[in-house]
């Protein structure tokens, strides 16, 4: 077996994976990096590895950190199958395309304001790219054996963190790969916990929050007192939201809320994201992979506002009211959130509150380090407003989780590897599992290659 680590290696983002194993080559996941621009620029250089040398890849979930390189993927030439869980195939869908459209829209802005050093400003990939990327997905069944070439199988377990998310292992006789995507906590408000681990010869498991655990403390509770705080003052709280999956975590607690007579039922909420009003709809439409009931899966967006146009979204920038508004994106690095970070961040009675893990060098990780001055479209707005992180909200397992999930296997992996993680993140895990296992584990460095 050969393993390649073209991406979340040295980081939480870009997760990117070349195994090659039962004389076939996969890539598992093919991401966007996210954060610093020195990790950013990695999504402009070409891969790595000839992509038209590649078989098949297999995607773990649908969030772009996995799943936004596939355009690009498709462009440099890769023909074949994208595997995938059914849900991971619709919620690409639209995020891929939004993504595109994000992308095409920077570049014209940037055209058109000339604040680009690029002349002219290219967007990443285009809609048509993502469109022939969404043509390869190919859904597999859960929980079944999916022959992909020759003696090589694929089996696709519920990972938790994500509608249609997976943990996948590969096998090819008797040896068998494991690699975790990213895996979900066992009291997630929507989605159900990750199945166990059982066995696996190499493992590639995820370290997002490897050197962390989540707050004891109730963050629908919290989120509740923001709220009830924040409109006593007369301000109105804005929720930089991930569109699929914290979005409609968010859209459930405050309809828990509102029942609970915790929040008053006549509070205006805003959802400001299509891609967020879509994805609602197919939570709802593969509600059996959920935690919740079908009435509370059907009632995720009742009596919210949804906003679909860049014209509602405008309006709904001018209102004085106090209200909830959710827009994308979760990290503040662009979409419809930037114009209302623009009108409520110098008002003191606002609150602007984060409710998802920032990685470093975004706008939301700037804004919770407590900068005076924000960067919006080429200005500097003053940040007045209050800025906070909601705790507890994260849809990802922490350390306890992670070490709970590798606990399940009957016997050591023969290789581990500790990706998608910031390096102490990473490396904290790594101790523990070392700790527990005799074999080697190791935090791989972005490029390297390993062959056992």
């Amino acid at each position: 077996m050969d393993l390649h680590f073209l991406g979340a290696a040295d980081t939480v983002t870009g997760s990117r994976h070349v195994v090659e194993m039962a004389g076939q080559r996969l890539m598992l996941d093919c991401g966007l990096f996210q954060g610093f621009k020195t990790l950013r620029e990695r999504n402009w250089a070409p891969f790595p590895v000839d992509v038209r040398s590649l078989d098949a890849v297999l995607l773990s979930h649908a969030h772009l950190d996995h799943s936004g390189g596939l355009p690009l993927l498709v462009r440099a030439g890769f023909r074949g199958p994208i595997h995938c869980t059914a849900a991971t195939r619709d919620l690409c869908e639209v995020l891929l395309l939004d993504s595109a459209r994000l992308a095409q829209e920077d570049a014209r802005r940037a055209n058109r304001y000339r604040t680009s050093r690029h002349v002219p400003a290219l967007p990443l990939y285009t809609v048509a790219d993502a469109r022939r990327a969404i043509s390869q997905l190919m859904p597999l069944p859960r929980n079944r054996d999916s022959v992909l070439i020759g003696r090589l199988s694929a089996r696709f377990r519920p990972a938790g963190h994500l509608l249609g998310a997976s943990w996948i292992s590969l096998s090819a006789g008797d040896e068998r790969l494991v690699f975790s995507g990213d895996l979900g906590r066992s009291d997630d408000l929507l989605m159900l916990p990750p199945e166990p681990l059982d066995e696996a010869d190499v493992l590639l498991i995820e370290s997002t929050y490897g050197n962390r655990l989540h707050p004891a403390g109730n963050p629908v509770a919290e989120l509740g007192a923001l709220i009830r705080d924040t409109i006593g003052r007369g301000g109105s709280v804005l929720l930089p939201t991930f569109a699929v999956g914290r979005a409609q975590a968010l859209l459930l607690a405050i309809q828990r809320l509102k029942a609970a007579g915790d929040l008053p039922a006549s509070l205006p909420v805003a959802l400001d994201s299509p891609m967020a009003i879509e994805a609602t709809a197919l939570y709802q439409k593969h509600r059996r992979g959920l935690r919740i009931g079908a009435a509370e899966a059907a009632g995720l967006d009742q009596g919210v506002t949804l906003v679909a146009s860049a014209a509602a979204s405008m309006r709904l920038a001018s209102r004085k009211m106090p209200m909830v508004i959710l827009a994308a994106s979760g990290m503040a690095t662009g979409g419809r959130v930037l114009h209302h970070l623009k009108r409520m961040a110098p008002d003191p009675r606002h609150a602007i509150v984060f409710p998802g893990f920032q990685v470093g060098g975004t706008r939301g990780a700037r804004l919770l380090a407590g900068e005076s001055e924000v960067k919006i479209h080429g200005e500097w707005w003053p940040v007045r407003a209050r800025v906070t992180a909601l705790s507890g909200m994260s849809g990802h397992a922490d350390a306890q989780g992670l070490l709970a999930w590798a606990a399940g296997l009957s016997k050591p992996p023969r290789a581990t590897f500790v990706i998608h993680g910031e390096p102490a993140a990473s490396d904290a895990l790594r101790l523990r599992l070392q700790e527990r296992w005799t074999t080697p584990v190791r935090v791989p460095e972005h490029g390297s290659t390993w062959s056992g």
